[in-house]
């Protein structure tokens, strides 16, 4: 375990405050979506108008005919889209450099395919639905805690994504808003990503990266199996052990950074609540003597976190 130089925690904190103002400033503008014009009278009555709101998909929406109070609406909307056009403006351009100084100074050592999926799922809204689980979520901790955890930790090839069934349905929605499976979403970020035919839980690309998606064990009122959308290939939700310990633990959340110097927010589960379930799959009889091994590596090296550098989560 090796703590982190002051020169890079420094430039984290800069560009994580860079990519947190942003973030705040993307949920503003998009109060401010669409637009707003006056639409001229019929011609019974030319010199009316009418004050309409636009959506990003086109609608439209009559806010009434132009008085002092139409006017002091369409002038205030247009006032906040300008300053919001231009904060968001400047802090993309501000995170473009905090990036590339992540880049410079070596920040980050995420895999950059990890961050886009993180990025691709906040962006798309679908975030919520899930929580990285297994040994991605380390590198949340250690982000958090200053410091790089020993290599032999955290070498994994695939990603674990913990499904949140309960939200099924809002799920289904926002993936409909979207006009998209949930694989498309993965291929904005690969297009090389396929379900593989053995395991339909599974995604994997033209390098051998694996994005497993999994949920908590069937309850009374959850159907089975899942398929997350209707599309014809498209992840079947695997069930896996104790999830529901996983989803029903506090969450805990760090900004990630990759090799390249771009950054996602990770959600994931508590510290204490990865140890104790590391600690309880390296128990179970039929787990693989191998992996049996770096679980206890993993859960002792979280637990040190946790005593030495994270005691406040």
């Amino acid at each position: 375990m090796l703590e982190l130089s002051p020169a890079i925690t420094r430039q984290y904190i800069d560009a994580i405050a860079v990519f947190d103002a942003l973030a705040e400033a993307t949920e503003e503008a998009a109060q401010v979506r669409g637009g707003m014009y006056w639409h001229a009278g019929p011609a019974s009555s030319p010199q009316a108008q009418y004050l309409v709101r636009t959506s990003p998909a086109g609608a439209e929406t009559s806010l009434g005919p132009r008085t002092p109070e139409t006017q002091a609406i369409y002038d205030k909307f247009m006032q906040r889209k300008q300053a919001s056009t231009e904060r968001l403006t400047g802090l993309k351009a501000a995170l473009d450099q905090q990036q590339r100084m992540n880049r410079a100074l070596r920040v980050g050592r995420v895999d950059p395919l990890v961050v886009a999926l993180l990025d691709r799922l906040a962006s798309t809204r679908l975030s919520e639905h899930f929580r990285v689980v297994g040994t991605h979520a380390l590198y949340a901790y250690e982000t958090a805690a200053g410091v790089r955890l020993d290599a032999d930790a955290l070498a994994t090839r695939d990603i674990d994504l913990l499904w949140d069934s309960r939200k099924r349905i809002i799920f289904s929605t926002q993936l409909a808003r979207l006009d998209s499976s949930m694989l498309g979403v993965l291929k904005k970020v690969d297009p090389t990503f396929r379900i593989r035919q053995s395991q339909k839980f599974t995604a994997v690309n033209k390098d051998g990266f694996e994005v497993d998606i999994i949920r908590r064990e069937r309850t009374d009122d959850d159907p089975h199996p899942i398929k997350l959308s209707d599309a014809d290939e498209d992840f079947w939700v695997a069930q896996a052990r104790r999830a529901s310990v996983l989803l029903d633990s506090p969450g805990f959340s760090a900004v990630i950074v990759a090799t390249n110097g771009t950054m996602a927010r990770m959600h994931t589960v508590h510290p204490a609540t990865f140890v104790a379930f590391k600690r309880w799959m390296a128990e179970q009889p039929d787990r693989d003597p191998l992996k049996r091994r770096r679980d206890v590596l993993q859960a002792d090296a979280v637990q040190v976190l946790l005593d030495q550098y994270l005691p406040q989560v």
